[in-house]
C-alpha cells in the first residue's frame, strides 16, 4: 500500500496542509461517513447465535492451519503490565491515533491526507457489506476460551450488543489493524527521520498484536481487515484519476 508524495517530498521541510476554511468540509465528511457507517453496523448488527457458528468456523479454519495463535498470545502476555498497555493501544487507536494523524497530516501533507483520508472512507463503506452478510463475534463472545482483558485492564467496559462506537458482531474485517496499516505508512512517508519512519511501520503490528491479545480478533480477521483496507486504497484513488 502507498499514498501519492509531494515532488520534493526529499527537500527541506515543507508543510502542504490545505487550505484553512477546508478543514469545516474535511470533518463534515468524516462526520457524515462515521453516521452512516455507524448506522449500518446498527441496521445490520446480526445474531449472536450466527456469529458465535461463524467465530466457531473461523477458529476450527485456524486450528486446520495450524494458526490457532490467539489463545496462546494472550497467555503469554496475562500480566497487570501488558494487559493494562495493550488493552488501552486498543481503544487508543481507533479513538486518539487515527483522528490524530489525520489532523496532523492535514497541516503537514495535503496529498498524504487525501490519500488516507480516501482510503478510511471507502474501507468504511466496503466493509459494511463484509459484517452485514458475514456476522462475527469476537472471540471473547465466541466461547473458545478467550478472556475479555479490555473490560479487566481498561477504563472502559466492552459489554452490550451494539453501540454508537462499535458493533460486538463485527469482527471481520478487523478495521483497527486495517487503519493502523494506513496510517502507519501515511506517517511513514510523511516523517523524515528513520527511527521516526521505523515506529510509524510498527504501529500496525503493535495493533495487530493488541487486538489478539485482548480477545477482539482472530488471526483471520486481521488478514480480512487488511484485505479490505487494501481494496480500500485502490478505491479511494478512483476519484483523482478521474478528475
Amino acid at each position: 500500500m502507498s499514498f501519492a508524495v509531494p515532488p520534493n517530498a526529499g527537500a527541506a521541510p515543507r508543510r502542504f496542509a490545505l487550505p484553512a476554511p477546508g478543514w469545516r468540509l474535511e470533518l463534515l465528511l468524516f462526520a457524515c461517513a462515521y453516521v452512516v457507517y455507524n448506522l449500518s453496523r446498527w441496521l445490520f448488527a446480526g445474531d449472536l447465535g450466527q456469529a458465535r457458528e461463524h467465530a466457531h468456523w473461523i477458529a476450527g479454519l485456524e486450528r486446520g492451519a495450524g494458526l490457532a495463535w490467539e489463545g496462546s498470545v494472550q497467555r503469554a502476555l496475562d500480566s497487570g503490565a501488558a494487559s493494562w498497555l495493550l488493552s488501552n493501544v486498543y481503544l487508543a487507536a481507533q479513538f486518539v491515533v487515527v483522528p490524530g494523524a489525520l489532523i496532523w497530516l492535514y497541516r503537514r501533507s495535503a496529498p498524504l491526507y487525501r490519500g488516507l483520508r480516501n482510503t478510511m472512507i471507502a474501507t468504511w463503506l466496503l466493509a459494511v457489506p463484509v459484517f452485514a452478510g458475514f456476522p462475527v463475534a469476537p472471540p471473547r463472545l465466541a466461547g473458545v476460551g478467550i478472556a475479555d482483558t479490555v473490560s479487566e485492564h481498561a477504563g472502559v467496559a466492552l459489554t452490550g450488543r451494539s453501540t454508537i462506537f462499535y458493533n460486538q458482531l463485527a469482527a471481520v474485517p478487523s478495521l483497527h489493524v486495517g487503519f493502523a496499516a494506513a496510517v502507519g505508512v501515511a506517517l511513514a512517508l510523511a516523517l523524515r527521520r528513520r527511527w521516526a519512519k521505523a515506529l510509524a511501520l510498527l504501529w500496525a503490528p503493535l495493533v495487530a498484536l493488541a487486538v489478539v491479545a485482548t480477545g477482539n480478533h482472530f488471526e483471520f480477521d486481521i488478514a480480512a481487515g487488511l484485505a479490505v483496507t487494501g481494496a480500500g486504497f485502490l478505491a479511494g484513488q478512483i476519484p483523482g484519476r478521474i478528475a
